[in-house]
């Protein structure tokens, strides 16, 4: 694809988990893969896309499984949105480092690293063409970081949420645990609710299909997939109000 044609899509959300920012079955961050996102979102920065990132934290910290093993819910949870601006000042830096603009805003004040989650700063600061970096989730416990990619997609008027994962879309089985699992491109709000697919969380569905908030789930382990997914081009999972005609997700 030439960088001359127009994106689809003129605002994105881009929502990582923290998981996608390290090895495989590891911790902390690696560099390597941080380097790949931070180009990746360069390119299609530099297609002249409004782009707004939202990081999980599940690297460092996984306040779920912390509250099944008996620690308080809310506490955990506020562990995991710390967790969240970690990755997102290590992605901050690995953008800057490659001359992207950036500006880190988190739900939990905390001056000295991030500005204060602002619904009209972030909007402007995409405006004048700088990434910006959500972190600390809604800043309320017991919703997840996928339920914050829904809510500020919609306050900032994003076009779609771009839902990286290390697999190809969104599959009617664990394509890791069955060989035969298959791929389906297209899906509605309620098909994914319905099947109990593991795209995102009830909460955050509804809140797309209740304002027809677009969602693409692809692999973000392929280089130049999201610079693909803005340009309109068939990559992953689209999951939208109407889904998929008659027999379209079977090869």
């Amino acid at each position: 694809m030439s960088d001359r044609i127009a994106p689809k899509y003129k605002r994105v959300l881009l929502k990582l988990s923290g998981e996608a920012l390290a090895e495989d079955g590891g911790w902390g961050v690696d560099p390597s893969i941080m380097s790949s996102i931070a180009n990746q979102v360069k390119e299609i920065c530099s297609l002249g896309v409004q782009t707004a990132v939202i990081v999980g934290g599940g690297n460092f910290f996984r306040g779920l499984q912390a509250s099944a093993r008996g620690m308080d819910r809310a506490t955990a949870d506020y562990i995991g949105m710390l967790a969240t601006i970690m990755n997102a000042l290590a992605l901050q830096y690995f953008l800057e480092k490659i001359d992207v603009q950036t500006r880190v805003q988190s739900a939990i004040t905390m001056q000295e690293v991030a500005e204060p989650y602002i619904r009209r700063r972030s909007i402007r600061h995409l405006e004048k063409g700088r990434v910006v970096i959500f972190a600390a989730g809604t800043g309320n416990p017991f919703f997840s970081t996928d339920t914050a990619a829904a809510l500020r997609a919609l306050e900032i008027g994003a076009d779609v949420i771009l839902k990286a994962t290390k697999v190809d879309g969104v599959y009617d089985s664990d394509p890791l645990k069955n060989p035969n699992a298959r791929m389906l491109k297209k899906l509605t709000y309620r098909e994914v609710i319905n099947k109990g697919l593991n795209v995102m969380d009830t909460t955050a569905i509804t809140l797309c299909m209740e304002n027809n908030l677009p969602i693409i789930v692809f692999n973000l382990k392929v280089p130049g997939n999201i610079k693909k997914v803005v340009l309109g081009e068939e990559v992953g999972t689209l999951i939208n109000e109407t889904g998929a005609t008659k027999d379209e997700n079977h090869d």
